[in-house]
């Protein structure tokens, strides 16, 4: 269902207003059927994970922490939502954006503990591992400033940004034909 065409230079005509053929609802109902929430969350947890572990490794081998990190985790986790979860409504930027807060918190746990490891004696696993009740008091007054709380909502904003599918004229159109002619008006 391709409806780009090249012009003479070999570029894209991305806005010409004629389509190949008209969007059906069949289409429509592919684009709303293949939306996974389920896909969003995982791919957004092990954004989580692997974001986290690789600003730890760089923040300990410059021995400096950026908090501005954050705000590249919120990218990534809005692109993992955008592209595993193909989401087309209001669920997925919500997805995007309570993970990546979700992830700014953790990523600052993590890279707060992979820099008290080496102080200890220990390893960050071990850290983490022994983190009590009594240690978020600790960990927010100490660790946490208010800068990092506005990257991580820098974070969020752009991860909900990110997060919905980019479709294209067809499918734009095929959908909001499909909208228009169901007499619910919902996805």
């Amino acid at each position: 269902m391709t409806d780009e065409k090249t012009s003479i230079f070999g570029l894209r005509k991305r806005h010409d207003p004629k389509v190949s053929r008209a969007p059906t609802s069949a289409d429509a109902r592919g684009l709303v059927e293949a939306q996974s929430m389920g896909a969003a969350v995982t791919a957004s947890l092990v954004a989580i994970i692997g974001f986290s572990i690789l600003w730890a490794m760089l923040s300990v081998l410059i021995g400096r922490i950026f908090p501005w990190m954050t705000v590249i985790m919120g990218i990534v986790i809005g692109l993992a939502v955008r592209r595993a979860g193909l989401g087309l409504d209001w669920r997925f930027p919500l997805i995007a954006a309570g993970f990546a807060l979700l992830g700014s918190l953790g990523g600052n746990i993590v890279v707060a503990a992979a820099f008290t490891a080496p102080e200890l004696g220990t390893d960050t696993l071990t850290v983490l591992r022994a983190v009590t009740v009594m240690t978020w008091p600790v960990f927010f007054d100490e660790v946490m400033t208010p800068a990092d709380l506005i990257f991580a909502l820098v974070s969020a904003a752009v991860a909900a940004f990110y997060a919905n599918r980019r479709l294209t004229r067809a499918e734009y159109l095929a959908l909001r034909t499909w909208e228009e002619g169901d007499e619910s008006g919902r996805l």
